[in-house]
């Protein structure tokens, strides 16, 4: 492969791939995509191999950034350089800040992580400090396009049915500006769910930057009225003081972050204790590496970590590894309760189930990586692309 050039000019960039990497180095990195989700391998010099993924949605703009603007960087280093090599990335792609190239690096991070896993016989988890085992699982719905009724008749069927104790659902309109889905549907829905899941249901909302401080404040004081325990993202994400000023005022937790990509915004985030509960997404923030580093940062501020993960693709998997590797895992697993009707690209594409829940619970298994097969015959279908190494 020739010398890398930075995509902000025509000006070579020192080559550092090399000389102190430990590990096999990477041979080679190939995506399958498709619109809305796109899966990574990386191969090692020796053939071994390990499977991750950019983040979901335009996931084929994803794929073709982790070749031109991640791969570069990346082939040819150790497995065991993955820290410096995320550490750089986003240093000579310094023209490209954003979330797009994070969401790219992510697929890099965990394709390794696998690697790494296999390579040790041990799951990602024991790699990152925890181990295998179960975790408490929230049923999170992703619907406004539902009524009060609706909503609480299917959470009581996946209680009676999978064991949940907690329950998320939504409130106000996504960035809606205090705008409701429909007029009422927050003040309806609110006392509807806690009837219908009784007094020791554990209940989240989300508010999806829907609503300015003052009338935050007052859905909250709804919320501890019908004794919730979580307002996630009830002001616009990018505005920290409106959301730092509604945890002032609220008993209720206040719950955000899934949005934030940027290391130096999450400082900004904990120093100003702009929320209760930090939220990253893995995929959205750039992989494993970064989103351990944002854990720390909250248990340094006793904040716990209650990741975004609101799909089942390997998003899921991923948070679940980390849940039980992270000094200060919050109370539960984001676990979607969508399905055909709602994600239908989320059918077939894992040959092993990961995601069985049994008394509300989720588990990791012992098996090394992460544990999962990506469907064949999903992946003969994806668009096929490949970077590698001279």
């Amino acid at each position: 492969m020739s010398t890398p050039y930075s995509m902000s000019g025509a000006v070579p960039v020192a080559n550092t791939r090399g000389k102190d990497d430990t590990g096999p180095r990477i041979r080679r990195i190939e995506t399958f995509c498709t619109p809305l989700v796109g899966f990574v391998r990386v191969t090692a010099e020796d053939g071994s191999t390990g499977w991750g993924q950019v983040s979901t949605y335009s996931s084929d703009l994803t794929c073709e950034i982790l070749h031109r603007q991640v791969a570069p960087w990346a082939l040819g280093r150790g497995m065991d350089a993955l820290e410096d090599v995320i550490a750089e990335i986003p240093l000579r792609e310094h023209k490209f800040p954003g979330t797009y190239l994070r969401r790219a690096m992510a697929g890099l991070d965990t394709a390794v992580w696998d690697w790494r896993g296999k390579a040790a016989g041990k799951p990602v988890a024991e790699l990152l400090g925890g181990s295998a085992g179960p975790l408490r699982a929230y049923a999170s719905s992703m619907r406004r396009d539902i009524t009060p009724e609706d909503e609480a008749t299917r959470l009581q069927c996946l209680r009676d049915d999978y064991g949940f104790d907690a329950f998320k659902v939504r409130v106000g309109a996504e960035c809606g500006q205090d705008r409701d889905e429909w007029e009422g549907r927050t003040e309806a829905i609110i006392p509807a769910i806690r009837k219908a899941m009784g007094p020791d249901a554990a209940l989240l909302v989300d508010g999806n930057s829907g609503f300015g401080p003052a009338r935050a404040i007052e859905v909250g004081r709804m919320l501890e009225a019908n004794g919730y325990e979580h307002f996630e993202e009830p002001c616009p994400y990018w505005e920290l003081e409106q959301t730092a000023e509604v945890t002032r005022e609220l008993s209720i937790d206040v719950a955000g972050g899934e949005q934030d990509w940027d290391l130096q915004q999450w400082k900004r985030i904990v120093a100003m204790r702009a929320v209760d509960i930090i939220q990253p997404d893995i995929l959205y923030l750039g992989g494993m590496v970064r989103s351990m580093e944002v854990a720390r940062m909250g248990h340094a501020a006793g904040l716990p970590c209650t990741p975004h993960a609101a799909n089942l693709s390997l998003v899921t998997l991923f948070t679940m590894h980390l849940l039980r590797a992270v000094p200060n895992p919050g109370r539960y697993l984001e676990f979607s309760i969508e399905g055909d009707d709602y994600y239908p690209w989320q059918r077939e594409l894992f040959r092993n189930d990961p995601f069985t829940i049994t008394d509300g619970q989720a588990v990791v298994s012992d098996a090394p990586g992460w544990g999962v097969e990506i469907c064949p015959e999903w992946l003969a279908k994806s668009t096929y692309k490949c970077s590698e190494d001279a």
